[in-house]
Order: C-alpha cells, then structure tokens, then sequence
C-alpha cells in the first residue's frame, strides 16, 4: 500500500459497511492496525464476526435489503459510537435477475444506493460531533455508463440487464457523493467517492460465470486488500477538504464522464426521491 497520509486513527471511530468479505474486511483491518475503533457491518453472521474477530473490531449486522434492518443498524450505531469519525459506505451487490426487495424496490439500487443513502442521513449528527469527519463511497467506473430515470428506479420499463442496472446504481452513489457534499458544505462532514479497480470480490455471486472469470488466475482483477487502498487513502488524506464532493479513479481525481454527474440538478431530485423512498431526515444545512 502506498502511504500517503500522517492522519493518526488512534481513537477514531470507523465504520465500514459490506465488511464480512472483500474490500470491506481488507479495509477494517487497515483501519484497527491504524490504532481506529472498527465497526465491522455486515449481513452474514459468522463470516462479520470472524472478519471482527481477527480485525479486533466489532461485529454489527444487517440485510441492506431490508430498510428496517438499516434503521436499527443505525440506532445500534448511534447508541454504541457517540462519535464517528469515518463511514466507508462499501456495501453492494448485483443481480442476474430482476427482484424486488420486501421494501418494494429493486434489489441492486436498494442494495447499492437506497440503503447507504438513508444510514448516512442517519447517522450524519453524530458524523458532524467529529472535527474531521469523512463518509467514502465504493463506487465504481461503470457509473459513466449509467442513466437515472426517477420514473423507473425498479427498472421495470425495459428488459433487466445486469450491468445497466448496476451503471444506474453506481452512478447514483457518485450523484449521491456529490448533493452530500453541497448538503453538508460549511460542517466538519466532508465526502468522496473511489473506484477501487476491478477487484476480486464476492459482489458477482449471483453470476456464476462472472464470479468465475473474476476469480480466475487469468483475471486482471486485483486482490481486495489493493481494491481496499483508495479508501484507507481518502479516510486519511490530510486535506480532505481539496477532496470534498469528487470522484476517484483509484488514488487519482477523475472529472465526471456522465452527462448527469456533470450536472446538479439531477443529484439534487435523486436525493429528494431517495429521502421520499426511504422516509429518510431530508438532511439539510442551515447557513
């Protein structure tokens, strides 16, 4: 890993979501040996809490398919961690086919973009009580071949595909990154979102040949513990106000490659169809 930062973690409060497996666990444990208090979160149980065990955080469960889940989550975060200084929002999956969550949404954008949406707007006053806040977004490049149509988020209008419907989701996170940032402008709160490289993870286990290919010895994709390095970077770099709002391509800034990411309107009506979805706190600044 390349060092890139003299931010000391001793004391901080982490949280990383999606961290039973891949980028997530490879990150919690960076995260404990930088001296940080690490909670660990994730939807299987044993493997989130050998992945806490061996990483000496804390193991905390939740099915992001399930708003609910996220709300108590959120309430078991906010009673445990008065103060929390990062949250890796890393959490995602993708589907072969199309389905519905039992919230009524569909499962890669709930999973994806719904669920981290309202556990940040959850946990954003507690963020703010830290002198140096950070919340970081695993994205992805697929996002520049995304469209977000507001009238089908359930992408029930034209014929599943895997692919498009993660673009959309990951383009959403990055729109998401971007309104936070305004939302939040003038706080210690400040935001990034990363693309970690192909990386092999369990996120393909839907798609057999996908997972396949990707664990190959012939694949490019790279081990979780580099996927996890832009995240360890971003969470420590000192000056992560030159950083607020953007997008990473690894360790370097990549002005957006989407009409959509290039315009605010857009990030602005995606959050107010999110908090609508979500019944989220419409989470806002008062200057």
């Amino acid at each position: 890993m390349v060092e890139r930062t003299t931010r000391n973690l001793s004391g901080a409060t982490v949280i990383v979501t999606g961290a039973s497996s891949g980028i997530g666990a490879a990150a919690a444990h960076r995260f404990a040996a930088l001296g940080a208090t690490v909670a660990v979160v994730g939807r299987s149980v044993p493997a989130t809490k050998a992945v806490a065990q061996s990483a000496g955080g804390h193991a905390h469960f939740a099915d992001f398919s399930r708003l609910d889940d996220v709300r108590r989550l959120a309430a078991e975060l906010l009673e445990r961690y008065p103060r929390i200084d990062v949250l890796a929002n890393n959490a995602g999956a993708l589907f072969s086919s199309h389905g519905l969550t039992p919230d009524g949404h569909e499962r890669t954008f709930q999973i994806g973009h719904l669920a981290p949406f309202l556990l940040t707007t959850l946990l954003l006053d507690n963020l703010k009580q830290s002198p140096d806040a950070r919340v970081i977004q695993t994205g992805s490049n697929v996002y520049r071949g995304g469209r977000i149509d507001l009238d089908d988020l359930n992408s029930t209008r034209r014929r599943y595909r895997m692919m498009r419907v993660y673009s959309m989701t990951k383009l959403a996170t990055l729109l998401f990154t971007q309104e936070l940032a305004r939302r939040i402008h003038g706080t210690t709160v400040t935001t990034t979102a990363f693309h970690p490289g192909m990386t092999a993870t369990n996120a393909f286990r839907d798609n057999r040949l996908a997972s396949v290919l990707t664990h190959s010895w012939l694949s490019p994709a790279i081990t979780p513990e580099k996927g996890a390095e832009p995240l360890l970077y971003l969470a420590t770099t000192d000056d992560p106000g030159s950083v607020n709002g953007r997008y990473f391509h690894r360790f370097k800034h990549e002005e957006p490659r989407n009409d959509q990411a290039r315009d605010a309107e857009p990030a602005s009506k995606l959050w107010e169809h999110s908090a609508q979805l979500t019944q989220a706190p419409n989470w806002r600044v008062t200057h």
